[in-house]
């Protein structure tokens, strides 16, 4: 917790639902319990390049109401061609954030994936202020695939975020920051 009552939560991966419900209760006690009655956060994303797409809903929720519930994605899986809706969830392991209270979110050039995903979820829910730089404009999922017999692979995007207020992708873009500063900055 920094001056002011302010929290600071530095996150360099998304956990997903399997590794949140090994871990949230210790996630809970040592860390969300003390930041819970701070008067605004900061979730520093300026390093994160990787996550689960479980996770997505997770972290969202923890910012939004219990009610109702909110359509916070879509994200369509070229392999499989399946849309998945990503939605807010009603109950949470602990308590809720809230909707009051400012949540800033920092980026640099260097955030990507599903970060991005939560970033221009909670932006596009007039929930987060964006503070950085532009992100990366990585992908929700990607996938390696041998180069014929050789033992080089190529990582390919796989899947495609849909964002349902905007309608619009972050990927190849990124997500615009509200105020733009240098990472260093930020």
């Amino acid at each position: 917790v920094l001056d002011d009552n302010i929290a600071y939560l530095k996150i360099q991966h998304i956990i997903g639902e399997e590794m949140a419900q090994k871990v949230g209760p210790l996630l809970l006690e040592y860390i969300w319990d003390k930041v819970l009655p701070t008067s605004a956060m900061i979730l520093d994303f300026r390093s994160a390049i990787s996550g689960e797409l479980s996770g997505i809903p997770y972290i969202v929720s923890y910012y939004t109401d219990a009610e109702p519930l909110i359509h916070i994605d879509s994200v369509y899986d070229r392999p499989s061609d399946i849309t998945t809706e990503l939605w807010s969830m009603p109950t949470l392991l602990g308590k809720r954030y809230g909707t009051s209270k400012p949540l800033i979110i920092l980026t640099s050039k260097n955030t990507l994936g599903v970060a991005e995903d939560v970033a221009y979820c909670l932006k596009n829910l007039k929930r987060a202020t964006i503070v950085g730089e532009n992100t990366g404009g990585g992908t929700v999922k990607t996938d390696k695939i041998k180069v014929g017999d050789s033992d080089f692979y190529v990582s390919v995007p796989v899947a495609k975020s849909v964002n349902p207020i905007t309608g619009k992708s972050w990927e190849i873009y990124g997500v615009a920051p509200d105020v733009e500063v240098t990472a260093e900055d930020a």
